[in-house]
């Protein structure tokens, strides 16, 4: 059993969003549009992300243009050290972790089962989150595409490349995660089988697959 990370087991958006909106209104305070600054932040979130994953900049540097790109739609002046500045970011990030209420007890309920991560964020971060939000005894390899041959979610050789790293074929493998395109839909055409934590209650699901609304009722759908 394989589960997505950020917005399933741990609360990226929560975090993100408060460290982004702190991290605005410590340089800018009193700024106007300071309750604007946590959406703008998670929009730009993919199309710099994919940049990434796709080759064309590096991690670092996706992180630098994402930056200024929001100091550019907020009227700021872009800091003259990117990259310290989005060490600021990170660090008020980190002092939000937490993964989700539902998770730990799902995964332990789990137990008898082979459990992974498979996520589309960089290595080192998304074990580090694993270890501060203390799963890592309850999942065992975390998998991205920065281990998978450079293949990420949606790419079908990211789930076929997952299931072989468990020593099983795509169809022996489950996908648990909240986004259609990279958790649920994604997965299916290489047979594996996906459920959708639908937290925000944005369904129904496509047709043939299962909706969860929490972790807590995966337990019992597995077990069915």
């Amino acid at each position: 059993m394989l589960f997505d990370l950020d917005g399933t087991l741990f609360d990226h958006r929560g975090a993100a969003d408060a460290a982004i909106t702190a991290w605005v209104a410590r340089r800018f305070p009193g700024h106007p549009r300071l309750g604007e600054a946590a959406a703008i932040w998670a929009a730009l979130e993919a199309p710099y992300l994919a940049m990434w994953q796709e080759g064309r900049c590096s991690v670092q540097e996706q992180r630098r243009l994402r930056l200024a790109a929001l100091c550019d739609e907020l009227a700021l002046p872009v800091p003259g050290d990117l990259d310290a500045a989005y060490d600021a970011f990170a660090t008020l990030y980190r002092e939000h972790w937490a993964a989700f209420p539902d998770a730990a007890g799902a995964l332990a309920e789990l137990g008898g089962y082979t459990i992974g991560v498979l996520t589309n964020g960089t290595l080192p971060m998304q074990e580090a989150k694993v270890r501060a939000i203390g799963l890592a005894g309850l999942v065992g390899p975390v998998l991205t595409g920065e281990v998978l041959g450079g293949h990420f979610k949606p790419a079908p050789a990211c789930y076929t490349g997952a299931a072989a790293a468990l020593g099983l074929p795509p169809q022996e493998v489950l996908l648990v995660g909240d986004d259609l395109d990279n958790d649920v839909t994604g997965p299916a055409v290489t047979g594996m089988r996906s459920i959708w934590l639908d937290r925000l209650t944005a369904g129904p699901p496509p047709d043939g697959f299962p909706r969860i609304t929490s972790l807590a009722e995966l337990p019992p759908l597995v077990a069915r």
